[in-house]
């Protein structure tokens, strides 16, 4: 059974988001301990911050043809909870003294500059995007691998802050695309008053006095005609044409 359908694996950032998970798996279970974790709360917040910025990435890309608000804000939660993650690798190395990778640095430049491959599946997509996955860590192991703790969280702390830059383009791509198609709700309208249309002109429904468009059956909702049907345009709220139902 292919899963094609599920354009996420196609983003580059879900596949950097994955790199990061992994990544920050790695650092919690090879750098924290119950001298500097005694209760485990930091392993299971950075985990979890981790996780949560794929699996949002994925939910939200699969909610696109049914509501791109909840596209959109699902993208915004994977953003963020990086953000989070991000401030806890800066805790780590202000802890420890240590200053982040300075912008103008051979370091950060580097990591902040190595590009992904795109991904190139042919059919069995779940094989062939988990190796695509697994490709894109390694070529961070530079740092990654490290066995100093700073470098690791110095190389994710730049991952996960070009991954929020990333999101932040593609949250903006998004609203473009909601601006130009509108969202869930507006199809929903859109696709019932052109059915409404349909069927009232195969009921010979009259058509607007004002832009001579179908008219429509309305209930009246308030004021003295509470209850009453009327025949209201069909291009409502833009032409306000009505006339009484005789």
């Amino acid at each position: 059974m292919q899963i094609t359908r599920f354009s996420y694996f196609w983003l580059d950032t879900w596949v950097m988001a994955n790199v990061i998970q992994l990544a920050t798996q790695d650092f919690c279970t090879r750098f924290l301990n119950h001298t500097n974790d005694p209760c485990g709360r930091q392993f299971d917040q950075m985990t979890q911050a981790a996780r949560s910025a794929p699996a949002n990435i994925a939910e939200g890309n699969s909610r696109h043809s049914t509501s791109k608000e909840t596209e959109m804000k699902l993208t915004d939660v994977a953003r963020a909870t990086l953000s989070e993650l991000a401030n806890d690798y800066l805790n780590w190395l202000l802890r420890h003294e240590q200053l982040p990778w300075s912008t103008h640095s051979a370091a950060y430049v580097e990591v902040a500059s190595t590009p992904l491959d795109k991904p190139d599946y042919q059919d069995d997509v779940l094989y062939q995007s988990s190796i695509h996955i697994l490709q894109q860590r390694h070529r961070f192991d530079k740092w990654l691998l490290s066995e100093d703790s700073m470098t690791v969280a110095n190389c994710v702390l730049v991952l996960c802050n070009r991954l929020v830059m990333m999101l932040s383009k593609q949250i903006e791509n998004q609203l473009a695309t909601f601006r130009e198609e509108g969202g869930f709700t507006e199809a929903l309208t859109a696709e019932r008053l052109a059915h409404r249309t349909e069927k009232n002109r195969q009921d010979d429904a009259p058509v607007c006095p004002q832009c001579g468009k179908p008219m429509i059956k309305r209930m009246a909702k308030k004021g003295m005609n509470s209850g009453r049907e009327f025949w209201s345009c069909s291009a409502y709220p833009e032409c306000i044409g009505t006339r009484n139902i005789i």
